[in-house]
Parts: C-alpha cells; structure tokens; sequence
C-alpha cells in the first residue's frame, strides 16, 4: 500500500507485488481516473406534488392521507357547484355552454401546468387528437347536458358503469378477450343500473327519458376515448398532460362551432350576463375542481396503486351521492340503496379479475397470518386450561 495525496484527500493504492508502479510518473489527472472510486447514482426519486406543492419528502402514509382528503374536497366540490348551478331557473338548456367554459379552463390549466414543468412536447398525431377531442366532447357534454334532465345521484351512478361500454368497446375496437369475470361484473352492473332507474322513475319528480338517452351517449364515448387512449399512448407514449391539453383545447374549437351554429351561444351568452355570479363563477369554480380532482386522482394511482385509487374514489362517489340527497332536497328510497351495493360490488369484482395473481396471493397470505393467530390463541388458551386443571389436582391432593 503506497499513501498518496490527491487534491486534499489521503488515498491508497493497492498494487500487484509482480509489478513496479512508479506513481510519480503518474499525471495527477490520470491519478484521478485511476484511484478515485467510481460510482453509479442512484436515480432521483419520482417528485411528487399536490397542487403545485412538492411532498415527496413526507411520509408515505401522510402522502395517502393528503392526497385522499384532496381527492374528497375537489371532487365534492366539484359535484355541488355542478347541481348548484343547474338549480338556477332557466339553466336546463345550456349544458353545452358550460361544456365550453369547462374546457376552456381545462385547457389552460394543461397549458401552464406543461410550461411549469416543462412537458410541453407534443408526441401523438393531431389526428389521434381531432379524434379524441371529438369524443371527449361527447362524453363531457352528455354529462353536463344530462343533470338537466336526471337527478344528480343518478347521474353519479351511471359514470360508475363505464365498464359496460368500455368492454364492448375493448372487443370491438382493440379485439380483446375478457373472462367470465368480467362478463358477470358488467352483468350485475346492468342489473344495479336496472334497479335504479327504476326506483328513479318511481320516486322522482323529475323523471325524463331525454336523461338516460344522454348519459348512455356520454359512457359509449367515454368507452371508445379509454380504448384509443391506452391503445395510441402505448404506440406513441406521451403523458397524460399532454392528453388534457390537446384533447381539451380542439374539443374547446368544436363545441364553440356546434353552439354558435345551433345558436345557443348567443342564448346562453346573454343568460349567464344576467347571472355573472351564478354562471361564470361557480362555473369558473366547477372547472378548476375538476381539473385538480383529475391530477390528484392520478397522483393517488402513483403513489397507492389503482386498487386504493379505486377504493378512494368510489367511497367519494358514494358520498357525494348523500351529500346530494341530504343538501339538496329530493325523494329517496331504499332501492336506491339497494342498487347502488350491487354496482359496487360488480365495480369490485371487476378490479379483482384484473388484479386475481396479486389478489389470491395477498388473500392466502392473509388467510395463513390469520389461522396462525388462532392456533397460537388456542395453543396459550388450551395451556391456561391444562396449568390451571393441574393446579386444582395438585390442591386437591394436598
């Protein structure tokens, strides 16, 4: 071992004993390259943010935490502002409307958040993106249109059937095969929607076909937009900002070309002038929860996994749903209830035939834990009883 001074450091060269190395011939750059250890770094972690706030140096759990009460605030807030503004007399026919105004924010909000990240690089064709934007105008319009004619529960019920659509979809548009599983999820979902329409024809005062005919347009849309998204990101990657962004922007160019030619811009534009607040701002409001609610969902996926993204959101779902019937007064009966367990239970059942290798595993390893627990319980218990049973010979003896 020869010591050697390196730019202030003490380092020891190791050499063979069969050679002869004379350091001092040795340039100090090439001394460097030679005996300074050489490591690989790891990759910087994944950055995590909440609302333009970095938390990727908190907890795991308290990142779960965060992310799911956002998820609860913006998404609840989302669904209030959306019914508060359909209460207004004279709203019903300008769902559209507020499509394009919802868009727009949409938009923007995809624009900045790509400059502020830098992800402004544009990977998919603009012919994927006229496509996309032209069902996700569907999908999104029909929705808003629909709460003009539906109760919002409703609503909220029939977004939570997509699987319906999306497996017809996948068949047709991909060629994709799906296990019995999934058939009998979209079977008992057919089943709880069923039963809630019927209970809402019974018990609501509102009830109007034009509703249902809208929100079944808005899920086939929304089936075809999941399919040519999975299908055109794994061919040409891209993110999801991106998506937003482009899909949001020309869907902004063809509802304003459809109002304007239908003439309910120029309706609509005059009516929401009369109610500025009312309009514009809870539409204002409305748009930009959304926005976070989308970008939170997505960070919960990251951080948690689909399983308690799924899990998350659904107990939201079901809990805008009371929020709906307790602050806003309508008609309720237990077939509701009823029929909102059995499309749960199917949203489950789905999500389980895509997870079953992960899910048999976790649930055996559970199943093993558990048994182990009561064998150890019966174990001490049945020990107590044999200590205690010799104690009473023992004192009987004596």
């Amino acid at each position: 071992s020869v010591p050697v001074h390196l730019s202030g450091c003490h380092v020891v060269s190791v050499t063979s004993a069969d050679e002869d190395v004379r350091l001092d011939d040795v340039s100090v750059e090439d001394g460097r390259k030679m005996l300074l250890p050489r490591t690989v770094k790891d990759p910087p972690p994944e950055q995590i943010h909440l609302v333009g706030f970095n938390i990727t140096h908190l907890p795991k759990w308290l990142q779960f935490i965060l992310l799911c009460l956002a998820i609860f605030i913006f998404y609840v807030g989302y669904g209030y502002m959306q019914e508060l503004m359909f209460l207004l007399p004279g709203m019903r026919p300008f769902g559209w409307y507020l499509t394009l105004l919802q868009f727009v924010i949409y938009s923007t909000c995809g624009y900045l958040e790509g400059a502020m990240y830098h992800d402004t690089e544009r990977k998919l064709p603009m012919r994927i993106y006229a496509v996309l934007a032209f069902f996700t105008v569907a999908t999104m319009g029909l929705s808003n249109a629909s709460i003009g004619y539906l109760n919002y529960p409703t609503q909220v019920i029939f977004k939570c059937c997509k699987l319906i659509p999306v497996l017809i979809g996948g068949m047709i548009i991909q060629g994709k095969r799906y296990g019995l599983l999934d058939i009998s999820a979209a079977i008992m979902m057919s089943i709880g929607l069923i039963m809630f329409t019927l209970a809402d024809s019974a018990v609501s005062p509102m009830f109007d076909p034009r509703g249902y005919v809208m929100i079944c347009g808005a899920l086939l849309a929304d089936a075809v937009i999941g399919n040519l998204q999975e299908k055109n990101m794994k061919k040409y990657g891209g993110s999801s900002n991106e998506m937003v962004l482009y899909s949001y922007s020309i869907g902004a160019a063809y509802i304003f070309v459809l109002t304007l030619i239908s003439g309910e811009f120029f309706e609509a534009f005059a009516f929401f002038l009369e109610h500025p607040w009312k309009t514009y701002g809870y539409g204002l409001v409305f748009g930009f929860l959304g926005y976070l609610g989308v970008n939170v969902v997505l960070t919960l996926v990251k951080v948690a996994g689909a399983l308690m993204a799924v899990t998350v959101t659904t107990f939201r779902k079901a809990l805008t749903i009371t929020l709906s019937f307790i602050m806003f007064s309508k008609p309720f009966t237990l077939d509701y209830l009823w029929a909102g367990m059995v499309i749960m239970l199917a949203i489950y059942l789905n999500l389980y035939s895509k997870n079953k290798k992960k899910w048999d595993t976790y649930i055996v390893a559970v199943w093993r834990r558990e048994m182990d627990r009561m064998r150890a319980f019966l174990c001490v218990s049945n020990a107590k009883e044999d200590s205690s049973f010799d104690q009473i010979i023992r004192t009987k003896e004596v």
